[in-house]
């Protein structure tokens, strides 16, 4: 029982590190000696080795590192691929006004932000992280936007209601053009209260 312990607490100090864990802080974290440290690595490696883990065991300058098997480099690297994906600040911001504000218009958005947001656009819809809902019954009939499942998954929300509340702003700070487009920005809201209410 006490050597299960160990081994997962080996397991945990390897993956936490990232980088190879000397023989020394090995034996200061788990508190033993180098014979049983040297034992729990030959251990786990075997163990590591039965299970037919992705993940291998590697001596490295005096200590152990976690590291992937060569034969699953390719899928590491997709990883690699996903990760170059990630949002620029624009991109995020954009998709936070979906979020909240939606069904939204890109020209509702594209107001609120001060500029045109096609590429943008683009990329979240390729990404599957917004997706278009329909048309807004306006002149030109603009195509309305929201999110989809796949940016639940991402932000690791049930349902878009879980979304935190935004905070409300401290309006004696802004510029009277500031105020003009936060009372623009409600207009909407509050037409459909009223649209409701009837």
């Amino acid at each position: 029982m006490f050597m299960n312990e160990l081994t997962g607490a080996f397991e945990a100090v390897l993956f936490a590190s990232g980088e190879p864990v000397s023989m020394e802080s090995l034996k200061e974290i788990l508190g033993i000696d180098a014979e049983n440290v040297r034992e729990l690595a030959a251990a786990y490696s075997k163990q590591l080795e039965e299970r037919g883990s992705g993940l291998q065991l590697q001596q490295v300058a005096g200590g152990w590192q976690l590291v992937t098997k060569a034969q699953y480099f390719h899928y590491v690297e997709r990883l690699s691929e996903e990760r170059d994906k990630r949002l620029s600040p624009a991109a995020m911001e954009t998709l936070s006004i979906v979020a909240f504000k939606q069904p939204i218009t890109k020209q509702e958005i594209e107001h609120i932000r001060g500029v045109r947001i096609e590429k943008i656009m683009s990329k979240l819809l390729e990404m599957e992280l917004i997706r278009e809902l329909g048309r807004k019954d306006t002149i030109g009939r603009p195509i309305l936007y929201g999110t989809t499942d796949t940016f639940l998954q991402c932000f690791g929300l049930n349902d878009i209601s879980d979304l935190p509340e935004l905070p409300e702003a401290d309006r004696s700070i802004l510029e009277h053009e500031q105020l003009d487009l936060f009372a623009e920005a409600e207009l909407p809201e509050q037409e459909q209260e009223q649209e409701s209410e009837e």
